[in-house]
């Protein structure tokens, strides 16, 4: 039985993890090796710790509906996109809410986590903490990693030959960038076109003489701001098109995506994209379109080498006289405090079962949350994680035997190459994967059933938003508040543009429902008829 379980790490999915251990009435204790909660979205000045800290001027790029604990939604005043201050203020109100900051011990860091002695019967773990130069050894049921994967700055110097030994200007990681001041007047080359080399290029470009962004991806650029200027994921992220993508061939798919990405730039004419490449990545940026539009930001294929001052590219050109180089090339994680037998087995998310799991185990007492990568909110599913997770040591969620498990791993996980800057590829469905964890933790929603108890839900469930509400309404950890948060998150969204009221807006949302009722009745029939074996939309697809 499992009672006392440590955390590792109070950012977004530690804070769900005390939570989620305390509605099972679990006692966790959360080690934090800095001095406050919030994970990376705690801003700090200093780069001088080995802490990852987003930049000053980030901006979420999932909306405030989407993007929550599943139980409590942002205030309605915050406006849809959110600074990092917001972010830590809002979780701030989490911990004070729920009470989460007086299981946690600051300024604590990890030092090992290791199996005990009898770990094949008890699933124990021995941790050892240093506080102040002090070490302390603890015994626990049971052990949640919820260090994320932006734990060390990636750094390929060995593929641009001539950056380590010939160029003579400054080259950093994006993690030591906090503002653009130290750049102004410079020619900087930014590396990677991931969103953070996509936000940092057009910043740049207001008070560098020149910014370069080199890539060697095909990339479609995407607005945060979609169709009659609702949030794009709100819009987007549906059950109703996750439903079509399902049904419909993925070629077809894909040029269906591809035509509507191209409907606001072509994307072959800025050199970002090619409609004809099946591999691709998406980034979240309004104002990288006009910045080449404008040849503030110049776009350049891979490096092939550089010299004293200059970057020679793939295509054969040249640039001369630059002064900065800024690696974008994102991070890579590690668990150094987690013994050899299990850290050695954990090359990427895939070698883990559901991404959670270690599936070599003799107990299944050992979780990592919040390493995933998700076509939406990675917040969301560190949370839903966190909940099966906590189901499972309770007793109340039960795992397949390790060696199901292990097999299970196997069979899914492709021999692809363990490269952060590949990631893109590794995106998991949003709701795909949220269904997923969701049917394993009890919790989600049957839209066929609302269908015959609450009509109205159920289109707004099916159609609307797949927001976090959805997996609070039924199932363990139910939550009175989900259906009306789920019945209003519109007037959410639209609350903090109201400071000036130009015309009532009448909404059709009923006229929406009534037009909508019979396709839900008809997508509904025709997958309880056609069912294709080993995945349901309405179970979740299997990963």
């Amino acid at each position: 039985m499992v009672r006392r379980v440590a955390v590792v790490g109070a950012g977004v999915g530690g804070l769900a993890s005390v939570k989620c251990c305390l509605d099972e009435g679990m006692e966790p204790t959360c080690f934090e090796s800095s001095e406050d909660i919030g994970g990376v979205w705690r801003y700090t000045e200093s780069t001088a710790s080995r802490r990852v800290s987003v930049y000053r001027s980030v901006i979420t790029n999932t909306s405030k509906e989407m993007s929550c604990f599943s139980d409590f939604p942002f205030p309605e005043d915050f406006p849809s996109y959110l600074p990092h201050s917001l972010v830590l203020e809002y979780f701030r109100m989490y911990a004070r809410h729920f009470d989460l900051l007086r299981h946690i011990r600051f300024q604590t860091t990890v030092v090992s986590v290791r199996k005990r002695p009898d770990f094949s019967t008890s699933g124990q773990w021995e941790v050892v903490t240093e506080t102040s130069g002090v070490r302390e050894s603890h015994i626990f049921d049971a052990v949640m990693v919820c260090t994320g994967h932006y734990q060390e700055p990636y750094l390929p110097l060995a593929s641009f030959p001539g950056i380590e030994n010939r160029f003579k200007g400054q080259r950093l990681h994006s993690r030591e960038y906090r503002d653009v001041q130290a750049f102004r007047g410079k020619r900087v080359l930014v590396v990677g076109i991931g969103n953070t080399g996509g936000d940092l290029s057009v910043e740049l470009s207001r008070v560098a003489a020149k910014v370069f962004l080199s890539t060697r991806s095909n990339t479609w650029v995407i607005s945060r701001v979609s169709d009659h200027g609702f949030p794009f994921d709100m819009v987007n992220t549906t059950r109703f098109n996750h439903l079509l993508e399902w049904l419909l061939p993925s070629a077809l798919t894909r040029r269906i995506k591809f035509w509507k990405f191209n409907s606001r730039f072509n994307h072959t004419n800025y050199g970002l994209a090619s409609s004809k490449s099946s591999k691709f990545k998406m980034i979240v940026n309004e104002e990288l379109p006009f910045c080449l539009l404008s040849g503030t930001v110049v776009l350049k294929p891979n490096v092939k080498e550089f010299t004293e001052s200059s970057a020679v590219f793939e295509d054969g050109t040249t640039e001369e006289n630059i002064d900065v180089v800024l690696f974008a090339t994102g991070y890579s994680f590690s668990f150094p405090f987690l013994e050899e037998s299990v850290r050695g087995a954990i090359d990427d998310n895939r070698s883990l079962y559901r991404r959670v799991f270690p599936p070599q185990l003799e107990k299944p007492t050992l979780a990592i949350v919040g390493l995933i990568q998700l076509t939406g909110s990675v917040m969301v599913g560190s949370e839903m994680q966190a909940r099966w997770v906590a189901g499972v040591f309770a007793g109340w969620n039960k795992l397949p035997p390790p060696s199901r498990m292990m097999a299970d791993v196997l069979k899914r996980k492709p021999p692809v190459r363990r490269n952060p800057s590949e990631r893109e590829n590794l995106k998991m469905s949003f709701i795909g994967y949220m269904d997923n964890i969701a049917a394993c933790a009890g919790v989600k929603p049957s839209v066929l059933r609302l269908l015959l108890t609450d009509p109205q839900l159920a289109l707004a469930v099916f159609f609307g938003p797949c927001s976090p509400y959805q997996y609070r309404l039924v199932g363990r950890g139910r939550w009175s508040g989900a259906r009306a948060a789920i019945l209003t998150q519109w007037q959410r969204a639209l609350k903090p543009l109201r400071t000036r009221v130009v015309g009532d807006s009448s909404s059709s949302w009923c006229w929406v429902c009534l037009l909508a009722l019979p396709a839900a009745l008809t997508a509904g029939f025709l997958l309880s008829k056609h069912r294709q074996p080993g995945w349901s939309p309405w179970a979740g697809a299997q990963l």
